[in-house]
């Protein structure tokens, strides 16, 4: 298991220095659909680059050891498959619905992770980004509805992770709930949910 080391990732240059315009209210929303997924230090939330410094490298084995994707192609075939049934049609069977924003969330961060290692262009990301709104939209009215949908989406799948060894399994589902419930909060200012609030989306964009 990799050790978080602080001197080193300080050498790292600043994402914000890198890409210094801030984005749209739009794309903070689209990004803010991953929000849920990443819960470490290093985790930037308002960026298209999913880390707070640059490290294409981090992305690049990321998607490697967790998803398989090595290459454009298995980069758009998983993104093509979470969007059109991931893991919320196994889901359906145990829950009677399918819970969108658990694939969702997936999606919008292999997609950034996907434009930090340079398997697909900023404007390429941007489109795979704005491809998911509309599903998003149409099944929910607010951050607290697209949470749950989230957090019933994860406890399926991890259950379905029960046979593997303990220190191999993801986050007890406390953890995951504390941190949705912190995204939540209407008193934290840092949170992008309440940067970009759900109806943003459903106005005409502007600069932030």
């Amino acid at each position: 298991m990799a050790i978080w080391n602080p001197i080193r990732n300080l050498r790292k240059p600043k994402t914000a220095r890198k890409y210094p315009v801030p984005l749209t209210m739009h794309q903070l929303w689209m990004v803010s659909l991953s929000a849920p997924v990443n819960r470490d230090r290093e985790t930037s939330r308002t960026t298209l680059y999913p880390f707070t410094r640059i490290d294409d490298e981090k992305a690049r084995r990321w998607l490697a050891d967790q998803w398989e994707i090595t290459s454009r192609e298995a980069l758009a075939g998983r993104l093509d498959g979470l969007s059109r049934s991931g893991y919320r049609a196994r889901a359906r069977l145990r829950l009677g619905f399918e819970p969108l924003a658990w694939d969702a969330g997936l999606y919008v961060d292999i997609t950034r992770r996907g434009f930090a290692c340079g398997l697909l262009s900023e404007a390429e990301a941007w489109t795979a980004l704005k491809n998911i709104v509309p599903a998003v939209v149409r099944t929910y009215g607010s951050w607290k509805e697209y949470a749950e949908h989230y957090q019933l989406g994860r406890m399926v799948w991890r259950e379905g992770l029960q046979s593997a060894r303990e220190a191999d399994l993801p986050a007890p589902q406390e953890v995951s709930d504390a941190h949705l419930q912190s995204l939540l909060d209407p008193m934290n200012k840092s949170s992008p949910w309440n940067m970009a609030p759900w109806e943003t989306i459903s106005h005409p964009d502007r600069a932030r």
